[in-house]
């Protein structure tokens, strides 16, 4: 897997990840992240002109609040059905 600086207005959260948001969670994140930076990478997989989130909406939202435009995501393979 490779990690690239994707544009955060280019993530697309799927409904139900979105329904899952504890924004206390977020607060918490985003105040370690301040602090330590971000940890861990969050995955996406390349969709059509957009990137759709697999793992790391909290930190996606913890980083959103902080002002930046850019997140570390692996990419990963769409899973074949």
């Amino acid at each position: 897997m490779r990690i690239v600086d994707v544009p955060i207005d280019k993530i697309y959260v799927p409904a139900a990840k979105k329904n899952t948001l504890d924004q206390d969670k977020v607060v918490e994140l985003a105040e370690d992240i301040l602090e330590n930076g971000l940890q861990k990478p969050i995955y996406v997989r390349i969709g059509k002109d957009r990137y759709v989130l697999q793992e790391g909406l909290h930190r996606v939202e913890a980083v959103k609040l902080l002002g930046e435009t850019l997140i570390e995501a692996h990419i990963v393979a769409a899973q074949r059905k």
